[in-house]
């Protein structure tokens, strides 16, 4: 940010601590507005803030008594202060959360879980073209739909509009390939344009009807739709009434799924939070074209006695980081400094977005909804995680650790006889699965033997560790795992503990899960370094528990590699050479009927094939005898 200036008072002015090493700043401090870190002996950061002025904000904190005992439990141990000046308070927020985001200090409010949200993708680079879910910058051409809460609102909302719309959802490459319908049109979710079946005409009025209902005209489409049913119906066309009678039902299923459809709320994000006994759920509704497009809820990490507009506050700053706002945005609570995130959010979408506490009408009953939603999902999470602690408990008694772990990490590897080999890393902790943390593995060792289980262990436990020690030295950022289970007996055991010696790693504690007598799930054998192997009883809580931690990570392993080895079945050799679209591709299959012909094809073959050029024949002949 080229208004951003930082100032050189990373380092400790002496040896103070506590509020004198805060008042310790103030006479190289003006009234400019900024960002401010506070940081401890070993420099990490504690506290990152925002300031209208500077000088101001650090000298409440250099006052010795007023404070929260948050507050002053970190003054106490603030040993060094840094520094950003900004040209506005404006960028001054922008930049306190960015900053937030990356450094997860532990008296910030952090929002967890935050990713990127799908949308509709009515993609206008062919003739025809194709409705879809997209995740991601919005590259593409085409017409943009959402955002919606989570892929399977996106999914179930796609397949009604295919129901009602027709529209095709495969690759322009599969669509230059078919010569004939597949499944979708024989199940009429697709008009089957591929082959001729629709013209442009025909096919480009269903493709506006589309737009039409995502951006809000759904009334006028079914209006238009029964017209036409009831003009089929007296024109005996029952076949095509049936069909049209069909897509009106689809359209009012996608309504009746969506529940919330506001009619004064056209494009809105509904906010709610909910805070009890130190936790908080905030919940999210995203409105858009007066229809509801999911909810999402959130349960950020809090520092003790935050209160709900500083809540709110943190997670808005942190939640639009990386999103564009709508032009309205309903809140459960106000928040500190809302004319400045307004501005801030305004600035960053480029139009006024609006922030508003409704207090009545339909609005008002979005929020309450909104809340209630809230509640509800606090309760069920803090159920939850006093059931989970109970299971970390026991499973700290029963391999008798020093405390319950706070992060366990289990490994599993899925191959067929070496091939597509992957590994796989779930996680979970106190709030359960920690499926943002999941991880997987290509293996790339070339030395390996297939089938070697030992060997893709190794090299996924030493990409991972190395990673760590770079990343993590001084294991300050909670990404650091104090429980290892591991797939196998003591043999497993015992080596992984000598790989990770190799790395300099040896305080971490690790448990191998063997299968037990003839391999039945409940006769599990438990196996640690240098202790006698044990298992527990039969219908123990914690038993089970392994169960799922182990059950869960073949499950993600085994999906990894089956997607893995779909990826590599429908790639064709074709798809490596420049120049080669589907076009041409579909040509020189029909021409020659395998990839594998092609290959064998000589040059004078190949520019036989139409659209194929001299030079393209060469690029095609050269890719495949280069390859021997």
């Amino acid at each position: 940010m080229s208004d951003v200036t930082e100032s050189d008072l990373s380092q400790p002015a002496s040896e103070l601590r506590g509020h004198d090493c805060v008042q310790s700043y103030l006479k190289t401090l003006d009234n400019s507005p900024g960002v401010y870190r506070m940081l401890d002996e070993q420099q990490r950061v504690l506290y990152v803030g925002k300031a209208r002025s500077l000088k101001k904000r650090v000298s409440n904190y250099a006052k010795p008594s007023g404070h929260s005992p948050r507050i002053a439990t970190m003054i106490s141990r603030t040993a060094s202060m840094m520094f950003l000046t900004t040209k506005t308070e404006t960028e001054a927020l922008l930049l306190e959360q960015n900053l937030i985001k990356q450094l997860k200090p532990k008296y910030n409010v952090l929002l967890r879980d935050d990713k990127s949200f799908p949308n509709i993708l009515v993609a206008k680079n062919h003739d025809f073209p194709q409705i879809k879910k997209h995740r991601g910058a919005k590259k593409e051409k085409g017409d943009y739909y959402g955002p919606f809460a989570s892929a399977g609102a996106v999914n179930r909302t796609l397949n009604q509009l295919q129901r009602a719309f027709l529209l095709r959802d495969c690759t322009d490459s599969n669509f230059e390939s078919r010569t004939r319908p597949c499944l979708q049109y024989q199940i009429k979710r697709c008009s089957a344009p591929c082959v001729g079946h629709i013209s442009p005409e025909d096919y480009g009025a269903l493709v506006k009807d589309a737009e039409r209902f995502l951006s809000g005209r759904s009334t006028n489409v079914q209006e238009v739709l029964a017209k036409e049913m009831q003009d089929a119906s007296e024109n005996m066309e029952f076949e095509r009434a049936a069909a049209l009678r069909d897509r009106i039902r689809a359209l009012t299923q996608v309504q009746t799924a969506q529940g919330i459809n506001p009619k004064g709320v056209a494009e809105a994000d509904i906010i709610a939070l909910h805070l009890e006994h130190g936790q908080a759920c905030v919940q999210v509704f995203f409105i858009r074209a007066n229809q509801n497009w999911g909810n999402k809820d959130y349960y950020p990490k809090l520092p003790n006695d935050a209160s709900p507009a500083e809540v709110m506050e943190a997670f808005m700053g942190q939640f639009y980081g990386d999103k564009e706002p709508p032009r309205q945005i309903l809140l459960s609570h106000d928040i500190q400094n809302d004319d400045l995130m307004a501005d801030a959010l305004s600035d960053k979408a480029g139009r006024k977005v609006e922030l508003l506490v409704p207090q009545r009408g339909e609005k008002m009953e979005l929020i309450a909804g909104a809340t209630r939603n809230a509640r509800e999902s606090l309760a069920r999470k803090m159920s939850e995680t006093a059931t989970q602690g109970k299971l970390l408990k026991g499973l700290a008694d029963a391999f008798e650790l020093p405390a319950p772990p706070t992060r366990i990490e289990v490994y599993d590897n899925s191959h067929i006889q070496g091939t597509n080999a992957v590994g796989g890393m779930i996680v979970a902790g106190p709030d359960g699965f920690m499926r943002n943390q999941y991880r997987k593995f290509n293996i790339r060792g070339e030395e390996l033997v297939p089938g070697d289980d030992f060997g893709m262990m190794k090299e996924v436990l030493q990409r991972r560790f190395k990673r760590l020690l770079k990343e993590d030295p001084d294991r300050s950022k909670e990404m650091w795992p104090d429980l290892l289970l591991i797939d196998g007996g003591a043999g497993q055991v015992s080596a992984v503990r000598e790989i990770m010696r190799e790395m300099g790693v040896e305080d971490i504690a690790m448990v191998g899960v063997a299968k037990g007598v003839d391999r039945d799930a409940g006769k599990e054998e438990f196996h640690r370094t240098g202790k006698r192997p044990f298992a527990l009883r039969h219908n123990d809580p914690v038993l089970y528990f392994v169960q799922r931690l182990r059950d869960e990570a073949h499950r993600f392993a085994i999906g990894t590699h089956r997607a893995k080895r779909a990826k590599s079945q429908i790639k064709s050799p074709l798809d490596d050479i420049g120049g080669i679209g589907p076009k041409r591709k579909k040509a020189l299959l029909q021409h020659f009927g395998s990839a594998k012909a092609v290959g064998r094809a000589n040059l004078s073959d190949l520019t036989a094939v139409d659209g194929v050029s001299e030079a393209m024949a060469q690029s095609i002949y050269d890719y495949f005898h280069e390859k021997g």
